[in-house]
């Protein structure tokens, strides 16, 4: 076994102890996936990432993401946690004057992220979305869908916003909640999850326009049982589906938009997550995530 280095972050927060944790492995030499999953096992947060050397050399860095049961192609707190650390370490004056471009091999392709300081120690990162949106299936059993949730069949749906399952690399179902005051309520029943939202979705994103904070647009809650993830404090996955998700049920007119998403305030970790959506002859043509990380911890692991 190697002493290997680590980082804990906090991403999608200006904050520490806020947001969504998590590890970052830089010394991957001579682990393999197995050994990669019991370190994330042992961490025990939402994600961990492990950072190996490019497989192209114009490219930064290549990312294995890890849940506590299970490797992701492609994960967004992660990515932003990984591009803001990377930078961090290699040009750390550099990002306090200019953007820096970073560029991640992930399972679903290269991401283009861009890095730059904040204030006080934060670091602000975004990325371009590898992969627009897709919906792969409608979700039309109402009365499962709010079984699994432990909530009503009212509680399920708001202006044209119906469930469904979407992806941009991570497919997730997508339940919108009629008030904040019900998905506050939510409690999962992971028994009933596979029957409710089909065998694909690895977590179910629950969403509703209702936000607690002023400036936010949506309110979300994220449950991942199957991954070892009871609750998430923020999902960057979900934000960047989700931006198919908005411009399908919003219509909105061509142009630049972007949305504040807020999640994780049940669980007293308040995150925020930016998308930014491209649309063109009503539709989406492009999209980001972004966020703010805050760098909490280092050290190393006998792995």
């Amino acid at each position: 076994m190697s002493r290997r280095a680590y980082h804990i972050l906090d991403v999608f927060t200006d904050t520490p102890f806020a947001g969504n944790p998590l590890a970052v492995v830089m010394d991957c030499a001579g682990l393999d996936a197995a050994r990669m999953q019991k370190i994330a096992r042992e961490f025990n947060l939402s994600e961990t990432v492990f950072v190996r050397d490019a497989g192209d050399p114009v490219n930064t860095a290549r990312l294995r993401i890890f849940t506590p049961a299970s490797e992701l192609p492609f994960a967004g707190h992660p990515t932003i946690g990984a591009a803001a650390l990377i930078a961090h370490l290699r040009a750390p004056e550099h990002i306090l004057k200019d953007e820096l471009r970073v560029v991640l091999e992930e399972g679903i392709g290269d991401i283009v992220c861009v890095v730059r300081a904040g204030k006080k120690g934060v670091v602000n990162a975004s990325f371009n979305l590898a992969r627009l949106p897709e919906k792969l299936s409608d979700l039309t059993d109402i009365a499962a869908i709010a079984a699994a949730l432990s909530l009503d069949a009212d509680d399920i749906g708001f202006d044209a916003h119906r469930p469904g399952v979407w992806s941009a690399g991570a497919p997730l179902a997508f339940v919108p909640v009629a008030s904040r005051e019900a998905i506050a309520r939510a409690r999962p029943e992971a028994a009933l999850f596979a029957g409710a939202f089909g065998p694909d979705a690895i977590g179910v994103w629950l969403y509703t326009s209702e936000c607690e904070r002023e400036g936010s647009d949506v309110h979300a809650r994220m449950f991942a049982p199957s991954q070892g993830i009871a609750e998430d404090p923020a999902t960057g996955s979900a934000a960047a589906a989700f931006a198919g998700v908005a411009v399908a049920c919003e219509n909105p007119p061509d142009g630049d938009h972007t949305l504040v998403i807020e999640q994780g305030f049940e669980m007293g970790r308040p995150s925020l997550i930016t998308v930014g959506l491209e649309v063109e002859g009503g539709a989406l043509v492009g999209a980001s995530v972004g966020g703010s990380v805050v760098m909490i911890a280092q050290g190393a692991i006998e792995a």
